[in-house]
């Protein structure tokens, strides 16, 4: 009888998709249902008025408590992380691995992380002509 209730409430535990594009100017954090219907979007300067504060990881952590508090509402306890960030970079800007922390803190349970950041295949001529850039 246990193992039913315990199954039970597993699937009582919504899923949703958590999309954040990181920056070393701006984090936006992009909430999804599992189908991409939008559930809500927080950004850096919906939390600071500054502008070059926007990607801070500190900032980020205020991303991230607006976003429980948008989603606890609606019983999402189980979440999916896709981190991007801009097309070439090595590594996602300063605001991610935050976000990331303190929705494990406030009680979320993050199934899967995955960086789907872009990048370049080939692309268009570099500047520079046949030889190059020359001092």
């Amino acid at each position: 009888m246990s193992e039913n209730r315990e199954a039970k409430e597993k699937k009582n535990d919504i899923e949703a998709v958590v999309n954040i594009y990181t920056s070393f100017n701006n984090t936006i954090v992009h909430v999804t249902d599992m189908s991409g219907k939008t559930i809500t979007k927080v950004t850096g300067g919906m939390v600071t008025k500054h502008g070059r504060l926007k990607a801070n990881s500190t900032i980020a952590m205020f991303i991230a408590k607006r976003i429980e508090e948008n989603v606890k509402d609606l019983g999402i306890k189980l979440l999916y992380v896709r981190i991007r960030s801009k097309t070439g970079n090595p590594v996602p800007g300063p605001g991610a691995h935050a976000i990331i922390k303190s929705l494990t803190r406030s009680g979320f349970k993050i199934i899967n992380i995955l960086d789907t950041t872009r990048f370049p295949r080939g692309g268009p001529k570099k500047k520079g002509g046949r030889r190059g850039r020359r001092p």
